[in-house]
């Protein structure tokens, strides 16, 4: 998880694109021939994507950008944890 590259989708891009990118990598990855490693790069991308969706949702409900971000990333820090 990155937080300048969710920030970067958030701002750049409207959710149905966003939405619309997963859903190409989520088909990507099903392939036979994907790599590890390319598995591992595929789902940091989904990761921080998601992360973006989420963000926008927030900023939309009327919290500021930064609050959006630091919220999201408790989230998944505390989901981590558990």
């Amino acid at each position: 998880m990155k937080l300048p590259v969710i920030k970067h989708f958030q701002k750049n891009n409207d959710v149905q694109k966003l939405e619309h990118t997963i859903e190409v990598l989520e088909s990507f990855t099903e392939h036979r021939s994907v790599k590890d490693e390319e598995m591992d790069v595929v789902g940091e991308l989904i990761t921080n994507i998601a992360g973006a969706i989420e963000m926008d949702k927030m900023v939309k409900d009327g919290m500021s950008e930064k609050d959006a971000a630091n919220t999201f990333a408790q989230r998944v820090l505390g989901s981590i944890d558990k």
